[in-house]
């Protein structure tokens, strides 16, 4: 009895072997590493600090470090929750993070929707590059423009008032607390808007112009083929930066740094709407040196972040489909 012929192997067309794909994408992968490196060094590694919330440190202790130091479980926590200034605190910094949602987020979008429209390129490239440079200037100075507007006794729009005889006395815009939110949210628009703009005219230029055309051809006005072409083309990139500001809306989302403005801004006369869980965590840590308490603040913060995140992005798929995950 013959032996059957050993069937030749057949391998599966799976392309390049991956040693092979490695090297020619070695150039890429390069970069990928070095992402991943800075990620762990600088995202990842620092997290271990985070165990100061659950334990009794202190920098002045000498001997005890963060992972020798007594376990104290929650008592932080509950310290942060029983503050006297605790709902204080979380309203303002609620109240702050929300209004900037409400009332900033739909600028980048409007803006961006009404540059699109723009036909005069030099005019458009103006404006855009105009928009966006104040992205790029820090909150120290943005605070002293803010200052040589809105003083009480040397601010332009005061001076102007008066002048106008609109009002007999300053306004006083930076040091009462009853306008610390809308010179907040002011500030961050003139300051943001414009970069975050840059994200939404990308998704702009990615709609197919032939749907435009067509539209026009069958006689759609402007504001039909922005309302029933640009913001369907744009639904998506709408609801992702939609679901990363409200993750990171306790840091000030999408517009601007709550942290950077309320301890610029705030001050004495104004501390009742301006102290936030960012400037109470920070000088609690750093002004008493308690950085088992400031973690513990910190953390709570984060922890409400996630959550909001994950809500978010799961009210996001069930109404309209999209989402990050």
């Amino acid at each position: 009895m013959k032996m059957a012929a050993k069937q030749p192997e057949i391998k599966a067309a799976s392309g390049s072997p991956l040693w092979k794909r490695f090297k020619k994408q070695q150039g890429m992968h390069y970069f990928v590493w070095i992402g991943l490196v800075f990620l762990l060094v600088f995202s990842y590694t620092p997290m271990f600090g985070i165990l100061m919330a659950f334990k009794d440190y202190s920098i002045t202790s000498g001997v005890k470090g963060i992972f020798t130091s007594e376990w104290v479980g929650f008592r932080y926590f509950a310290e942060f929750y029983n503050d006297y200034q605790f709902y204080e605190i979380i309203r303002n910094t609620l109240m702050l993070s929300f209004l900037k949602v409400i009332f900033t987020f739909p600028v980048p979008i409007l803006f961006a929707i009404m540059l699109n429209e723009v036909k005069n390129l030099a005019f458009k490239r103006v404006v855009q590059t105009a928009s966006y440079l104040p992205h790029f200037i820090s909150w120290v100075v943005v605070l002293g423009v803010a200052f040589t507007f809105l003083s009480g006794d040397i601010g332009m729009i005061n001076n102007l008032f008066m002048s106008w005889g609109w009002i007999e006395q300053p306004i006083p815009f930076l040091t009462s607390g009853s306008y610390f939110w809308g010179t907040a949210i002011g500030t961050a628009i003139w300051k943001e808007a414009g970069w975050w703009a840059i994200i939404f005219l990308a998704s702009i230029a990615g709609i197919n112009p032939a749907l435009y055309e067509a539209a026009q051809i069958d006689g759609a006005g402007r504001l039909s083929r922005i309302w029933h072409i640009t913001l369907p083309g744009i639904k998506g990139t709408v609801v992702v930066v939609l679901i990363l500001t409200i993750g990171s809306i306790l840091g000030g989302g999408l517009i601007g740094s709550n942290f950077d403005q309320a301890y610029l801004f705030g001050n004495a006369s104004n501390n009742s709407t301006s102290e936030i869980v960012q400037t109470y965590a920070f000088k609690a840590g750093l002004a008493q040196g308690r950085f088992s308490y400031a973690a513990a603040i910190d953390l709570f913060q984060s922890v409400i972040s996630v959550i909001l995140i994950f809500s978010s992005n799961y009210i996001a798929k069930r109404v309209s489909g999209n989402g990050l995950f």
